[in-house]
């Protein structure tokens, strides 16, 4: 029987940031059990970790929505990799995934994900778009994740959207990116806000997106004239990602805790 972990990504305390659940395989599976198992959890993403012998990579890893397999989750890799140290693996953990090696390792008491930075090329605003939203954008762009990058007014107009989903799915995109400065009111406050929604692929609201953060690293390196940010995803979760812009990588990190572990009856 499969053992599982369910992992929260990009917090240190349970029962925030992102959960994902991870299951670590011995051997080959069928990508329609991989998917049913997805939608039985009914996370926004599942991901399949499976040992394998290269010169590049120690692991196979794919993720898994509750409806369709995707070709990077930066949270669920992150859960992964902390599951796998809690197995004893030593790292750096190379995994080879759809898109390309992918590399995380232990630094300065945190778990660092070396991901391709996605820039953003402006793009026309797709119609519809402001009023799904429910805020006027002031920059619109399409990353190299296929997700749609929406610079809004203020940390407050990131916070307080509550958009029209169904208007969402309308859009010809995997998900849309919102972000903004953010306001810096504490001291210790997070240089950027952002928060992501992705009807298309079965996730409303992401609590915490490592994919969607390569292409708003660049987005804001570019604003900002700096390479290194504090970022938070504003979600109801809510959850920190440390991010440093290094040429065409993007370095994420984050913390994990593991909070349910146990045995699918598969």
């Amino acid at each position: 029987m499969p053992e599982y972990r369910v992992v929260d990504a990009f917090t240190a305390e349970p029962l925030s940031g992102n959960p994902a659940a991870v299951l670590v395989l011995d051997d080959t599976y069928p990508e329609a059990w991989a998917q049913g198992v997805a939608a039985e959890f009914n996370l926004s993403e599942t991901a399949f970790a499976r040992r394998i012998e290269g010169p590049d990579a120690d692991f196979e890893l794919r993720w898994f929505t509750p409806r369709v397999e995707v070709d990077l989750c930066g949270h669920a890799t992150l859960a992964t990799a902390h599951a796998l140290t809690e197995l004893g693996v030593q790292g750096p953990i190379r995994f080879s995934t759809r898109s390309g090696i992918l590399t995380v390792e232990r630094r300065d008491g945190r778990l660092w994900m070396d991901f391709p930075a996605r820039p953003a090329s402006e793009a026309e605003e797709p119609e519809g778009l402001a009023e799904a939203l429910g805020a006027r954008p002031l920059w619109v762009g399409r990353g190299g994740t296929n997700d749609l990058l929406v610079e809004l007014a203020d940390e407050a107009t990131v916070r307080s959207l509550d958009p029209d989903q169904a208007g969402l799915a309308r859009i010809p995109a995997r998900g849309v990116i919102v972000t903004a400065r953010g306001d810096k009111g504490a001291e210790d406050g997070p240089d950027i806000v952002s928060r992501f929604f992705a009807p298309n692929v079965g996730v409303p609201e992401d609590p915490v997106t490592g994919s969607a953060h390569t292409v708003i690293a660049p987005f804001w390196a570019e604003r900002l004239g700096r390479t290194d940010f504090l970022a938070h995803q504003a979600s109801p979760r809510g959850g920190d990602l440390h991010l440093q812009l290094t040429g065409d990588r993007v370095l994420i990190g984050g913390d994990a805790v593991t909070v349910a572990t146990g045995n699918l009856n598969l």
